[in-house]
């Protein structure tokens, strides 16, 4: 009887983490709400239909679709692993089905549930909710709902509720006895407000998705190796490091950050509000403590892509929030030795080059690039196609500075991306837009496997990274870190950016290099408002001293990575995604789409043959005009002539 009980629970639990990975599909983490940054390393993150999450601004560069992203624009086509971090957030994931994932988060991973009766999932998540309560009880598993009951009920102010041990959660589940146990000790959990912990200890949690391999527990050794490096530093605080899944990270901090119950620090591609963590420019504005003769912690960074003087970095309460440990960068990875095998030379020399060479791979036994149905390897090419042809528009539309006064900026802001939609200035009827289908269409019969669209897109560092890996394809598109996930692979790996279009493709080729950016999109941390006293001291120095150039260069060197700081050095494997004028960002990019559609829903129709030109055309313009709409809304621009229309 209580093996079949054990057995209906586990199922249970199946269930709900089913319908949890299906709620989050699109998902990608490299940024935070889903329309993504110029190096937003998971675009869609936290996206979905069901939760998503609507920043106030967006950024100016291409990140990656989905992966990262910041900044000043909505931008679509490259942008966002990660989405805008600082804008206003609907507050979908207040929601009965996300309480009831977490819910079962606390009944099946042994999570902490709460700090006081101020934070605790009940009082905390449920408080002025309770109209939830009866969609809860249908969402829960009915042979759970004992458990469900005990753990949303109050419990004395001061008091803390500790994760269930899984043997206990079995026995109260089948026999109905309560296991929550009530503390009067501040739980050392992310969300706590304690100042220190015994013998004057401090232990600090980061949470965040794997974006170097695919442990569910290590972010690898070269983050062990970063870790114990300040631990010998700092003898009195201790790091741990949560592994979310890459599917759903996204959803679990922001309900935890609502909730105050998340880690110390926590990766920043997340939805959420500004005063959901904390602004760090005072302490910005002082010494690293670990950088010898620093005065300003904020001097360290480069400022090109970081600083109080770069609109990217700001959240939309104008603060600087999060601190990069890396920059990202991205190109296509190549297979050295099936380039050779081929006779094809790296890198393509332009647009043509590349669709010849495709051929020839092709000729030779190799899947020329490889593909899969995440939103980042179509995204990335229309955002790097149709920023070449689109160049010619960017000055017009240039006419906000970051902060959406009158202005210039060093891209077409968010603001001023709304602007040209909504004022019909800039709309899906542009020939260049038609002739970057075309192209993007062109390439993707040349060089991407027939199936690819049935190819699952499980790793946000490099795109179809299993055909990749085994030899099968010749190239993929992917970001910097992906050396990591390529460090057993039995060829030579080598990097190159996309080519230049040219006249010799399209008679409306513009004499714009082709351009992606680099940007802080890729692995950066913030740490909640929650966090007060010694935790909130010791997360700062962990942000302090990965941000140190001879302490975080260990650690760019083994991850594939471009250093956000001066003085430190990238990776020689990588170097092409950072260099020229492939590393500067997109001055104009195609609109994204509105909150709950996918980067990838934007392009699969025309490339799989199922939408018309025509079709298309149409579909892009109602999902840009919705999305800028939105962007009118959250950002409070209806004053603006332009947005009445």
């Amino acid at each position: 009887m209580e093996g079949r009980r054990r057995g209906q629970l586990r199922r249970s639990g199946d269930r709900v983490r089913q319908r949890a990975r299906r709620s989050a599909r699109g998902s990608r983490c490299a940024r935070s709400d889903g329309r993504g940054r110029p190096g937003d390393v998971f675009p869609d993150c936290g996206r979905d239909a069901e939760h998503s999450a609507r920043p106030e601004q967006g950024h100016n560069g291409v990140r990656v679709d989905g992966l990262v992203r910041r900044g000043s624009r909505r931008h679509g086509v490259r942008g966002d692993l990660h989405a805008d971090r600082g804008g206003r957030h609907h507050e979908d994931h207040d929601g009965p089905r996300v309480l009831a994932r977490l819910v079962e988060q606390a009944l099946d991973r042994r999570e902490p549930v709460g700090v006081s009766s101020r934070r605790d999932f009940g009082p905390g998540l449920l408080r002025g909710r309770r109209h939830h309560l009866p969609e809860l009880e249908r969402q829960v598993p009915g042979r759970r709902s004992r458990l469900f009951h005990q753990l949303i009920q109050p419990h004395p102010k001061g008091t803390t509720m500790r994760a269930i041990p899984s043997a206990s959660r079995r026995r109260g589940a089948a026999l109905g006895i309560g296991l929550a146990v009530a503390m009067t000790t501040i739980a050392a959990c992310g969300g706590s407000s304690g100042s220190g912990e015994s013998g004057d200890e401090v232990t600090i949690t980061i949470s965040g998705p794997n974006q170097w391999n695919s442990s569910g527990s290590s972010f690898g050794k070269p983050w062990e190796e970063l870790v114990a490096a300040f631990e010998a530093k700092e003898p009195k605080i201790k790091v741990k490091t949560v592994v979310l899944p890459l599917n759903s990270f996204g959803q679990t901090i922001s309900t935890q950050l609502a909730a105050g119950t998340a880690s110390e620090l926590v990766f920043n591609q997340a939805p959420h509000k500004p005063e959901m963590v904390v602004a760090l420019d005072d302490y910005l504005k002082k010494p690293n403590p670990y950088v010898e003769g620093n005065k300003q912690w904020i001097d360290v960074f480069r400022k090109k892509f970081y600083g109080f003087g770069n609109g990217h970095s700001r959240n939309a309460a104008g603060a600087i929030e999060f601190v990069p440990f890396n920059l990202v960068g991205i190109g296509l990875f190549t297979n050295n030795e099936a380039f050779q095998k081929a006779g094809v030379q790296a890198p393509f020399k332009d647009y043509e080059d590349l669709i010849a060479g495709c051929g020839k791979l092709k000729a030779a036994g190799y899947t020329p690039l490889a593909m899969d149905a995440s939103n980042l390897g179509p995204g990335w090419t229309m955002g790097t196609i149709s920023g070449m042809l689109l160049d010619k528009y960017a000055q017009e539309y240039n006419v906000y500075a970051p902060d959406g006064s009158a202005g210039k900026a060093p891209t077409v802001t968010e603001k001023g991306v709304a602007r040209a939609v909504l004022s019909g200035a800039f709309d899906s009827r542009k020939p260049e837009v038609t002739e970057s289908l075309n192209l993007l269409k062109r390439l993707w019969d040349a060089c991407v496997d027939k199936n690819w669209s049935g190819v699952t897109g499980d790793n946000g560092a490099v795109i179809g990274l299993k055909d990749f890996a085994a030899g099968k394809a010749a190239m993929a598109w992917g970001v910097n870190f992906g050396v990591s996930a390529l460090s057993d692979v039995p060829f030579e790996v080598g990097s190159m950016p996309f080519p230049k279009i040219t006249t010799a493709s399209s008679p409306l080729a513009t004499d714009a290099p082709a351009r992606f950016g680099a940007s802080p999109g890729g692995t950066s941390y913030m740490i909640p408002s929650a966090i007060k006293g010694a935790k909130l001291d010791a997360a700062v120095k962990f942000l302090q001293f990965v941000s140190a150039p001879d302490k975080i260069q260990p650690w760019l060197a083994a991850t594939g990575g471009i250093p956000a700081v001066e003085g430190a050095k990238g990776a020689a494997k990588t170097s092409a995604f950072a260099e020229g004028s492939w590393g500067e960002a997109i001055p104009f990019s195609l609109p994204g789409p509105p909150p709950g559609v996918t980067q990838l829903s934007l392009w699969d129709g025309w490339l799989l043959g199922t939408r018309s030109l025509d079709k298309e055309l149409d579909y892009l313009q109602d999902m840009w005009t919705k999305a800028q709409k939105q962007a009118v809304a959250d950002n409070k621009w209806q004053s603006e002539p332009w947005a009445k229309k």
